[in-house]
């Protein structure tokens, strides 16, 4: 693999024969990267972002280099079922840059990176950094070669030059730069329904943006107040709505997820619906609002339910009773008696995504552990990679 040792990445895990209590079994499939020992990461090639393409043939990781790493499905003979994935080329999405109004550095690193509907036989996709979004093309380059050329004049033949292909290889061109729209740093981005638009969202503010007119934005939200002494809250994520292309979510600080209709105004205040769940007085402390801050939210593919992820829990949502989550899943219990010591080293503060597929979803926990549950069965899935053998 040409990732440098450091960016380990867990592709998939793959459900197994059920067991015989007719539960499912998940297992480890594959790392797409160099295994490679804790002390050997090196920080420029720690995996930030990670995306599949709609169909699943390709696999998206970005790096705190800036670099995005492609890789392409390849068939397997044994096990027809099992997805695994190989390299297929990369690219420099971003480099540094300096905002020089505020004398402040503008990272590299790759914040995410969503996947556009192929068109006319090439891939698309959108990727960002704290201040710049960009829409990348991904297609096969024909190398060609021209045999059957007149050098040598001597022998009085007229021969007519020959086009003839050599090779197919994969070719990245950057189509359009999205900037100077966010005074924060950029935390997620999303693609419309219609496959034209997406939004980007700040701490403070979403815009909405056209894929082919990169110079022109429009605030759509926008929660900052006169006096920022009365900022409550903050932008965490947003996200549209996979069906309705006039709905969108967006999560915020204070644990609370509103849905907004684009149909209302142009610039949008209030929200149709509200998803908040009331916090138990008995469990309140120090470090309840810190912890409900909902770091990342996102729509089932059919857009009836939400899935939220915050530091301690996850939270599925039926968009039609906003008053309280369908299920609470637990993620890390254990550290509940130990928030003391996560807030002073900083990790409460950590984020974790979210991702769902089907009647699942599955998020991440420390110690490389990801958690898998279906809540139509009621079941969750605890696995962790297998640690790298040194050879």
């Amino acid at each position: 693999m040409p990732v440098k040792e450091g960016a380990c990445l867990q592709a998939d895990s793959h459900m197994a024969a059920p067991s015989p209590d007719h539960r499912p079994v998940w297992k480890h499939v594959q790392n797409v990267g160099d295994e490679c020992a804790d002390e050997d990461t090196i920080d420029a090639d720690t995996i930030t972002a990670v995306a599949f393409s709609p169909s699943g043939a390709y696999l998206a990781a970005g790096d705190k280099s800036g670099r995005v790493w492609i890789h392409a499905e390849k068939s397997s003979k044994e096990f027809d079922h099992v997805h695994q994935y190989e390299y297929y080329t990369h690219f420099q999405s971003h480099k540094h840059d300096i905002d020089y109004l505020k004398s402040q550095d503008i990272e590299e690193k790759i914040n995410m990176i969503r996947w556009c509907p192929n068109t006319h036989g090439s891939q698309m996709l959108l990727t960002t950094n704290d201040k710049t979004i960009k829409l990348w093309k991904l297609y096969q380059h024909f190398v060609h070669s021209i045999t059957n050329l007149n050098r040598d004049g001597r022998d009085g033949v007229l021969r007519i030059p020959v086009l003839s292909h050599v090779d197919t290889v994969p070719a990245c061109t950057l189509k359009n730069a999205f900037t100077d729209a966010h005074a924060y740093h950029i935390n997620s981005i999303s693609l419309n329904s219609d496959h034209e638009t997406f939004i980007s969202s700040d701490d403070l503010r979403i815009n909405m943006w056209h894929l082919s007119v990169p110079n022109v934005s429009f605030n759509i939200i926008d929660i900052k107040p006169e006096n920022m002494e009365e900022l409550t809250e903050v932008v965490t994520s947003a996200q549209f709505h996979p069906v309705s292309c006039n709905q969108l979510i967006f999560s915020s600080s204070r644990g609370v997820i509103r849905l907004m209709d684009m149909r209302c105004k142009a610039l949008l205040t209030s929200p149709d619906v509200v998803f908040e769940s009331e916090a138990d007085l008995q469990d309140r402390s120090f470090f309840s609002e810190i912890v409900s801050s909902i770091s990342d939210a996102t729509f089932t593919r059919d857009g009836r339910f939400i899935v939220s992820r915050d530091y301690l829990t996850s939270k599925i949502w039926d968009v039609r009773v906003p008053v309280r989550p369908l299920h609470v899943v637990a993620t890390h219990d254990y550290i509940k008696p130990r928030l003391s010591d996560v807030y002073e080293n900083d990790c409460i503060f950590d984020k974790f995504e979210v991702a769902v597929a089907g009647n699942r979803f599955i998020t991440g926990s420390y110690n490389s552990e990801a958690i898998i549950y279906d809540w139509d069965a009621h079941l969750t899935h605890r696995i962790r990679p297998p640690k790298p053998t040194s050879l």
